[in-house]
């Protein structure tokens, strides 16, 4: 196989054959950066024809994208959107990647379209073949979501969710709008830009993959990965319980584990969406033996007992939040991490402008006693959920101390 630059007047032989990737090493040569080719396992290079060409690949055949944070992907969609290019988002179940899409659009002040390719067929994209009047002719009417997007005068977003799980005939019947925004005659108006989302076919959700036109319509494709720290400000905006914050705090690695080999596919696994069902199932007080039901039905046996666990110690052994408030200068001081994270998550949500100093001599005496990390965290909690504390005279004190410092660093 030779691999050539099409413009170019130096031709590279390049030894390559899918029984030998990559290149055998052999005598030494200057070779421009287009002919070098990645790494690729012998597993998936056997599955790929040798034809004379070049391997090439896509998301559909397993390739790894880059992965950021919700956060960094809500921002990063929100840029896709202003300029009104495509972007397509990817990673597990249950990570955020349809609230991130919701998030972005809400935020740039855009109208949000859901389509669900999985359950439509390609005349859903094309449009319902009609007969003219003439009955010598036909053309192709749009319904649905087709329409309602030819229709739009406001900025909107025509989100694609769970794309990958779509048939090939779907997925092929979205490449005209994709690219040229146009199809059987009818042209989307410049308001309309797309967003998708889809699951891995490692997560075992029923993906079978991306046709490769359609992913390179994408003007990029991103992974999200799961984020504590973005998690818990999310939770703590949504009113989640605060002992649920301090839990998944002392045990960050139970914010998305899924175990795709189980044999017990009806039980649910913890991720950021099923931690927000185990959240409402604390705010509804449930008996002890019905609460531990509903975690283990929100997030797996294994999940819930850890939760439960954590629960009880701290609905036994907890400091009072209020009795910290009111003397924050001879209030105990808990020892154990998770006691730890559970006082200052509590504080934090009971933040004010008028007990915001209690609270601040409080974090104050955790820095000086050497858990600096629980009273940073908790200052970055208050200043999330009330901002408007830095007006007050307290906040110019705080800024001043060693912690104040450490905060603002």
């Amino acid at each position: 196989m030779r691999c050539e630059k099409a413009d170019s007047s130096r031709t590279v032989p390049v030894s390559a054959r899918c029984g030998s990737w990559p290149p055998r090493r052999g005598k030494q040569q200057s070779t421009p950066f287009w002919a070098i080719q990645p790494a690729i396992s012998p597993t998936l290079c056997g599955a790929l024809p040798c034809n004379g060409e070049a391997p090439h690949l896509s998301l559909g055949a397993s390739m790894a994208t880059v992965s950021i944070r919700p956060q960094q992907a809500a921002n990063l969609v929100g840029r896709y959107i202003d300029a009104r290019i495509p972007v397509l988002l990817t990673g597990a179940p249950g990570v955020g990647k349809s609230s991130i899409v919701e998030q972005a659009a809400k935020a740039a002040g855009y109208d949000v379209i859901l389509s669900h390719p999985v359950v439509a067929d390609p005349t859903d994209a094309k449009g319902l073949p009609w007969p003219g009047k003439d009955g010598e002719s036909a053309t192709f009417l749009p319904f649905g979501d087709l329409a309602r997007a030819i229709k739009a005068t406001t900025p909107t977003v025509w989100f694609l969710d769970d794309l990958g799980q779509a048939s090939p005939a779907v997925q092929a019947s979205f490449m005209q709008l994709l690219l040229a925004r146009k199809v059987n005659g009818h042209a989307l108006p410049g308001c309309v830009t797309f967003v998708a989302a889809t699951n891995r076919r490692s997560d075992r959700a029923g993906v079978s993959g991306i046709l490769s036109p359609v992913i390179s319509r994408f003007g990029a494709v991103v992974g999200v990965e799961t984020s504590v720290d973005d998690w818990c400000e999310w939770a703590l905006g949504a009113d989640m319980p605060p002992e649920l914050i301090s839990f998944i705090r002392f045990r960050p690695n139970l914010l998305h584990l899924q175990d795709t080999r189980k044999a017990d596919d009806m039980e649910n696994f913890p991720c950021p969406r099923t931690w927000e069902y185990a959240g409402k199932a604390i705010q509804l007080g449930l008996a002890e033996d019905l609460e531990f039901a509903a975690f283990a039905g929100a997030v797996g046996e294994g999940a819930a007992i850890e939760l439960r666990g954590f629960l009880t110690m701290v609905r036994s052994k907890l400091p009072n939040p209020d009795s910290i408030i009111l003397d924050p200068d001879n209030a105990p001081i808990p020892g154990r991490p998770d006691l730890l994270w559970a006082v200052t998550t509590a504080l934090a949500k009971r933040a004010s402008d008028t007990n915001c100093g209690r609270i601040f001599r409080y974090a104050e005496r955790l820095f000086d006693d050497g858990k600096s990390e629980f009273a940073v965290m908790m200052v970055k909690d208050i200043n999330r959920l009330t901002p408007s504390v830095r007006d007050t005279q307290d906040w110019t004190r705080l800024v001043l101390t060693n912690l104040g410092k450490s905060f603002l660093a």
